[in-house]
């Protein structure tokens, strides 16, 4: 079973990212779980149809020890397994606990052991490298890493803070960085400056996506673009960056 953790800052499409390697993953013939680790707990709604699923944090405050796997691994219209951790109360609570509540809750009802997944793609926040928003390269959780990034500052900035959060980690035998995801903003030099960053860190860049209408255009009917738009060349780009994470070497 593969565990890949995939981070990126706030707004820079790591989820519409995730979910359309999930959808092609899928369509490649894989069992794909896909968890998002943000309170917005919006990570998989273009598999459930716009549709937001239950969350691990709220079925544990509503259900109590009557909580099933049934009522927070959702299959969606596409075939991905969805779970959404969540998050507290706003202004309540802290949202990196509630990623750690969720995952403890997930192995105590051995979500991984019953559905048995072939790829699980966690969908993380990565402003933030602290506390919960770690879990997922901790404790043998996932045990790669990508991040997704545009060539504006802010972006690789996060970047960084997750390569170095990775690094300190290196010796404890957590997950080891994969590297970039470009999601291009279109502004010239930023392949280059998004290169370079990769440069910096000792990584490399897996794949470029361009900016592309047919992503707002995908969201719009509530679907990935390798869903809605499976012939674009879009699509392509998605099923070949899944591929190249399904044979990536650990």
């Amino acid at each position: 079973m593969r565990k890949i953790a995939i981070y990126g800052k706030g707004g820079i499409g790591k989820s519409t990212t995730t979910s359309n390697i999930a959808c092609a993953m899928t369509k490649q013939g894989l069992r794909v779980m896909q968890i998002g680790c943000d309170p917005k707990s919006d990570s998989t709604i273009s598999h459930t149809g716009g549709q937001r699923i239950p969350t691990v944090l709220d079925s544990i405050r509503d259900r109590g020890d009557s909580l099933k796997l049934t009522d927070i691994v959702i299959t969606g219209s596409d075939g991905v397994l969805c779970v959404e951790s969540g998050g507290p109360t706003p202004g309540v609570g802290c949202a990196g606990r509630g990623i750690i509540a969720a995952f403890e809750k997930l192995d105590e009802l051995h979500a991984f052991e019953t559905f048995r997944p072939d790829v699980v793609l966690y969908d993380v926040l990565g402003d933030v490298v602290c506390g919960g928003f770690t879990m997922p390269i901790r404790s043998g959780y996932a045990k790669e890493v990508f991040v997704v990034t545009s060539g504006e500052m802010m972006s690789l900035y996060a970047a960084s803070n997750i390569a170095a959060a990775l690094h300190n980690f290196q010796n404890k035998g957590y997950a080891r960085f994969g590297g970039l995801i470009a999601n291009a903003k279109g502004f010239p030099g930023e392949e280059e400056n998004i290169q370079r960053a990769a440069e910096e860190l000792n990584t490399r860049v897996l794949c470029t996506l361009p900016r592309d209408p047919l992503v707002q255009q995908a969201e719009q009917q509530n679907r990935t673009v390798v869903s809605a738009f499976p012939d674009s060349e879009l699509s392509g780009l998605y099923l070949n960056l899944a591929q190249i994470l399904e044979r990536d070497p650990l």
